[in-house]
């Protein structure tokens, strides 16, 4: 590329982050202060925990539309809509007088909050093709990975210094800043020609095209597993730093750290390897640091007290293998229909987040009780993943 194709190649790298970045900051920056926001709202912390469940929940359903509408409309309105909406949303959070109009605006926001990494996904098989489109999807994933280590620590010291409420404003300055920013440098990589009708028939045709391939299926579910392995930590985070590792609630950076670390690290390898390797090779790689961390997680929560490092240095080996295989299996799902990439994004960021959702409201309250509860539930997650993505090659016999 040239030193200007370098330039725009970094600045769109940086804006779809940017993006993608506002669902981790609506999760993880108010963990540091759940217990103190479940005070003030006289709410339980089963009823706090449904403030990530029912956020989850939105951003799943609307991860249905985010795709398919781009397809219709183009990429660039869906952006600007979906992050004005979500600093209006934020603010309704930072004002709330009671947990049911918390509950409200946290579902709002949800709504909004996955537009730029399903729309973002689209805009980068738009533009790319290729090792390229890899490479663009790692360096997008090294930077916005970043956002779930920034995120709590921005939250911690939000709480300390103002109290909970400032967490929902920053996260309205958030989404106005990104909108500002695309307002103005967001280019449309959907030209009019290429849009398909908005119609529901027309929606329902799409969606049951691309969800009732098993091929399909089978791949969306193993990248789906292979993240929960690790997600099921995250709205376990106050459980675990707090009460295993016996930290404080600024203390967060000591689990996010090396979970982000591994995601960059990763990201960075797939990147780097994209026309070196083919994505059989890459993916074979990445689960193989998945079970070696897994094995290594186990080991250490029957045998070990929890503290770190030991209790967080397997979460950064199992990151770094799944966000190196991640690009590869994701590039091939949007590959399976090439005229409908939103709205394949869009299912497959559906089922992804409706794993989240069933993680945060039911299996991780089950499960945080003990290390050695959580480092098992990462292994079936794991298994699963693995057996699915096996399946899926017997089908298609593709190096994947």
């Amino acid at each position: 590329m040239s030193d200007s194709s370098n330039r725009r190649f970094g600045v769109l790298a940086l804006m779809l982050a940017a993006l993608a970045s506002l669902g981790p900051f609506s999760i993880d920056t108010f963990l540091p202060a759940m217990h103190d926001m479940g005070a003030s709202l006289r709410a339980s912390p089963i009823e706090m925990q449904q403030t990530l469940s029912i956020y989850l929940f939105c951003y799943a359903v609307m991860m249905l539309w985010h795709g398919a509408i781009s397809d219709s409309v183009g990429r660039r309105a869906v952006i600007l809509a979906s992050t004005l909406v979500f600093a209006v949303a934020s603010v309704g959070c930072a004002l709330a007088p009671n947990l049911g109009t918390l509950l409200l605006f946290r579902g709002l926001q949800g709504l909004c909050g996955g537009a730029g990494l399903v729309v973002g996904r689209a805009i980068i098989r738009d533009t790319f093709h290729g090792h390229d489109a890899q490479r663009m999807m790692s360096q997008v994933t090294m930077l916005f990975s970043l956002s779930p280590a920034v995120a709590p620590l921005v939250g911690g010291l939000l709480f300390g210094a103002l109290g909970w409420r400032s967490i929902f404003v920053f996260l309205a300055l958030l989404g106005l800043t990104i909108f500002a920013v695309c307002w103005r440098a967001m280019p449309e990589t959907h030209p009019v020609a290429a849009r398909t009708p908005f119609a529901w028939r027309q929606l329902l045709a799409n969606y049951l095209e691309v969800g009732r391939k098993r091929e399909f299926q089978l791949l969306a579910l193993a990248v789906s597993c292979n993240f929960a392995g690790f997600f099921v930590y995250i709205p376990s985070a106050p459980v675990f730093v707090m009460q295993h590792l016996g930290l404080g609630h600024n203390d967060f950076l000591w689990m996010f750290g090396p979970i982000v670390s591994g995601i960059m690290f990763g990201a960075f390898l797939s990147g780097k390897l994209a026309g070196r390797r083919d994505t059989r090779t890459i993916v074979n790689i990445g689960y193989t640091l998945m079970f070696t961390a897994t094995a290594a997680n186990l080991l250490q929560a029957f045998l070990l007290t929890p503290a770190v490092p030991w209790a967080v240095l397997p979460l950064a080996l199992y990151t770094t293998g799944m966000s190196m295989s991640a690009p590869s299996m994701t590039l091939t799902l949007m590959d399976q229909f090439p005229h409908l990439r939103g709205t394949v994004s869009s299912v497959q960021g559906f089922v992804q987040t409706m794993f989240s959702t069933l993680l945060a409201g039911g299996i991780s309250p089950l499960v945080w009780g003990s290390v050695q509860s959580l480092a098992l539930t990462m292994l079936v997650f794991l298994v699963a993943g693995f057996v699915l993505r096996s399946a899926y090659r017997r089908r298609i016999q593709r190096p994947v």
